[in-house]
């Protein structure tokens, strides 16, 4: 087996670039390839799981329990497991790291592979190194991989000065080449799922580094026993009981789904079936809705043509039909969003109008406090407090002055600064993105309710023993 966590020096150095290419150089040599992405996200676990083939788990140490990180990653590892770190390799909310790469590289055991962006570095790439080596000597720094590099001669000068300084192997070194960049936008990278050309980006980045990085010497640093599973929270404290038909929007507007989350569905009776909500015009035959994140704004035009989808997702949900939306749901399900100086027609369920800022309105991690509103069945033991992210560049504004909300922002800002998961009907909508994870089973929750809904409804639908 091989494990490794490709970390960086800083952000924005070309960590995401490299682990794509490796993800796709090594699947194209025959490898089966895992990938994982440490913290929040959703874009660049779409970019890695594309390259990779396999979809790419999310490891978290803020959200998750030490245990259930190790149990994820020991769980859907396979024969090569590509960690890709997020920001710095010292980088983290906590003072003392608990919350670092580094942290989830001694946690796991990863050896790393530290990508230097060299631009105008010569002799001084040596002290940045062994700076990193001496920060934490528990640390395993396996080896380097030069980034944008101004030529030969520069590579050359800067092999000489590592090979002269430091213990550490250079196992690759790549080019400035802007062939290899991706299109980026506030939240990071352009989603694979919007991008065109994602499948011909990700085999000409796989093709450069290839060329570019020693995959053999990268394989050897990175061989590993395989680590014990430990025992894992039940992510089902509900019975399950009879299966249910979830409908899930998938498609260049929607995307933002965990393959943890999707996994706690089905395993918790739910036969999820996608639909497109730019080119359907109609929903298939489900019992309840589940519209998840992305960009909305940047695909409003073809939303707010498909106008019989719209008005048949409206009286769904008016009608009582169970769903839940997250951000870029949420904005869909509103009467519109303001966006460049236009206003777009949405579904016009949730009585609130969503205006486009410059700057996020929520931005990090969330912690949520439960309200009895909540139409959710709750396990025995409910979370006293639920963590979560948010991320959103909009506003829900103009809410009914009587809304009823599922949750009590305790750290970021939710819909209005103060709560979170506006109620309508069986719908439930947040800015708040959830993690079936630790205490928080969203996933076989919401499984459950809407079980219990169609449940219900069969038996009003039932013919009364005086008409029999």
């Amino acid at each position: 087996m091989n494990r490794m966590l490709i970390s960086a020096a800083h952000k924005s150095s070309g960590k995401t670039m490299v682990s794509i290419g490796l993800c796709a150089a090594l699947a194209a040599r025959g490898h089966v390839v895992q990938p994982f992405k440490k913290g929040p996200d959703y874009i660049d676990p779409m970019w890695l799981g594309q390259a990779a083939g396999n979809a790419c788990f999310n490891l978290d140490l803020y959200l998750m329990e030490n245990d259930d990180v190790v149990a994820t990653f020991a769980q859907h590892s396979k024969a090569v497991n590509l960690v890709e770190g997020n920001k710095g390799l010292y980088d983290g909310l906590a003072l003392d790291g608990s919350n670092s790469n580094a942290a989830l590289a001694k946690l796991l055991d990863l050896p790393v592979i530290l990508v230097i962006d060299a631009r105008g570095m010569t002799r001084g790439i040596a002290p940045l190194i062994l700076g990193y080596q001496a920060f934490d000597r528990d640390i395993n720094i396996a080896g380097v991989i030069l980034n944008n590099l101004g030529g030969r001669r520069h590579e050359s000068k800067l092999r000489q000065v590592i090979e002269h300084y430091t213990d550490v192997p250079v196992i690759g070194a790549i080019q400035h080449d802007e062939r290899l960049s991706i299109v980026e936008r506030h939240l990071g990278l352009m989603p694979s799922n919007e991008s065109h050309v994602a499948t011909s980006k990700i085999k000409q980045i796989g093709e450069a580094i290839a060329e570019q990085v020693d995959l053999d010497k990268l394989l050897t640093l990175s061989q590993k026993e395989p680590l014990a599973i430990p025992h894992k929270a039940d992510v089902s404290p509900l019975p399950c009981g009879e299966k249910v038909r979830i409908g899930i929007a998938r498609d260049r507007s929607f995307g933002f789904y965990y393959a943890d989350d999707l996994e706690a569905l089905e395993a918790a009776g739910a036969e999820l079936v996608p639909f497109d909500a730019l080119r359907d015009a109609q929903l298939p035959e489900v019992d309840a809705l589940y519209i998840g994140g992305g960009f909305p704004e940047t695909c409003a035009t073809e939303l707010e043509a498909n106008v019989s989808l719209r008005t048949q997702i409206k009286q769904a949900i008016e009608g009582g039909m169970p769903a839940y939306a997250e951000c870029g749901g949420l904005m869909y399900l509103s009467r519109g969003i303001e966006f460049e100086g236009r206003t777009y027609q949405m579904v016009g369920a949730i009585p609130g109008d969503v205006k486009m800022h410059a700057k996020p309105i929520g931005r990090g991690y969330v912690h949520l406090k439960e309200d009895e509103a909540h139409p959710w069945p709750r396990p025995d033991t409910p979370a006293k407090q639920i963590k979560a992210h948010e991320f959103h560049y909009s506003s829900l504004e103009n809410l009914p002055p009587d809304s009823r909300f599922a949750y009590h922002v305790e750290r970021g800002f939710g819909i209005d600064g103060e709560r979170d998961g506006l109620i309508l009907h069986n719908l439930l909508a947040s800015y708040t993105h959830l993690r079936t994870i630790g205490s928080c089973y969203w996933a076989t929750r919401f499984v459950a309710f809407v079980r219990r809904q169609k449940e219900q409804n069969y038996k009003l639908t039932l013919p009364s023993e005086k008409s029999l």
